[in-house]
């Protein structure tokens, strides 16, 4: 998958008739996954190759930091994810205060047009762009019908009673509703990061953990959970603790670390992709470090129940 940035890169000249899906796809959730089926679909019928045109950083940083929310993806995640869904290439538009102001005519013009060469163009139903959003699907249409390039929506994808949307995502996730966060997603909600040398309590109490430094915007609320671990091609079964170990103080630091089942190899670092499958309690004190052995042994109890039901 070839990536592309504006407005430093030129467009390869082997993509042909790019049909492209314009949004900013964070945590490509199921209705983006809807947008990316139907441009690899349009693309395929009329010859053309399958663009995702997202921007960085995400606009409200530029023009609301103060509004702006965590990430549900880090770029290398979001990319993974387009490549999966046979996106071919990607077109990175680097967004600045000078791009804000911009009228929908003129990002149109330049980049879709000048630039990308644009034969067809698809956005969620409630897409908005230009200076202060006050482009829409009914001005986009209009545009395409002026300068060439036909233009669709896609509509609002639901997930039982309400819209699939990034910010519900991310409502659920602060909640530690990981697991209703991954129905909406269509896949688990996932950290990436290197594991880095922890204090080596777990090992001492023989439940060795692996912490993860990551860079990852957005931590579910401290507590226990069902996790699983990519490691290269193997997924396994773990617990993932988030939080500041309370038995043993109140003033260390937020980690996140995880116990993997049945696996004892070394992994300082290395790279892994921490999928969270579902909460199994808040994080607490307990007495001692017997009674914290204790409760961990039943969370991996529960937690590989949980696995055999969903089929790890």
């Amino acid at each position: 998958m070839n990536v592309i940035h504006y407005p430093n890169d030129s467009v390869p000249a082997n993509r042909t008739n790019p049909v492209v899906a314009l949004g900013n796809f964070d945590g490509v959730h199921r209705g983006h996954t809807r947008i990316l089926k139907n441009v690899c679909s349009r693309a395929g019928e009329r010859g053309g190759t399958p663009v995702v045109l997202t921007f960085e950083p995400h606009p409200t940083r530029i023009v609301r930091p103060d509004k702006a929310p965590p990430l549900l993806m880090t770029t290398s995640q979001k990319l993974d994810c387009f490549e999966m869904a046979g996106i071919e290439g990607v077109a990175i538009v680097e967004f600045t205060a000078e791009l804000s102001q911009w009228t929908p005519d003129k990002f149109v013009r330049r980049v879709l047009v000048d630039w990308l060469r644009a034969s067809e163009v698809w956005v969620g139903a409630n897409f908005l762009f230009g200076h202060e959003r006050s482009g829409n699907y009914s001005l986009l249409r209009s545009l395409g019908a002026r300068y060439g390039f036909l233009t669709g929506t896609i509509e609002p994808v639901r997930y039982k009673d309400f819209i699939v949307s990034s910010t519900r995502v991310r409502g659920l996730i602060r909640d530690g509703r990981v697991d209703e966060a991954g129905a909406l997603l269509g896949h688990h909600y996932v950290l990436e990061g290197m594991i880095e040398t922890g204090s080596g309590r777990g090992r001492g109490h023989g439940i060795p953990t692996a912490n993860l430094r990551t860079k990852n915007e957005l931590l579910p609320p401290d507590g226990v959970y069902a996790t699983t671990v990519a490691i290269g091609s193997r997924i396994l079964g773990s617990v993932t603790n988030i939080g500041i170990r309370p038995t043993f103080g109140n003033d260390g630091p937020r980690v996140v670390e995880t116990h993997i089942f049945d696996f004892d190899a070394d992994l300082y670092g290395k790279e892994i992709r921490l999928a969270f499958v579902q909460r199994l309690r808040e994080e607490r004190t307990f007495n001692d470090a017997d009674a914290l052995r204790q409760q961990i042994d039943t969370d991996c109890v529960n937690a590989k129940k949980l696995f055999k039901e969903i089929s790890l």
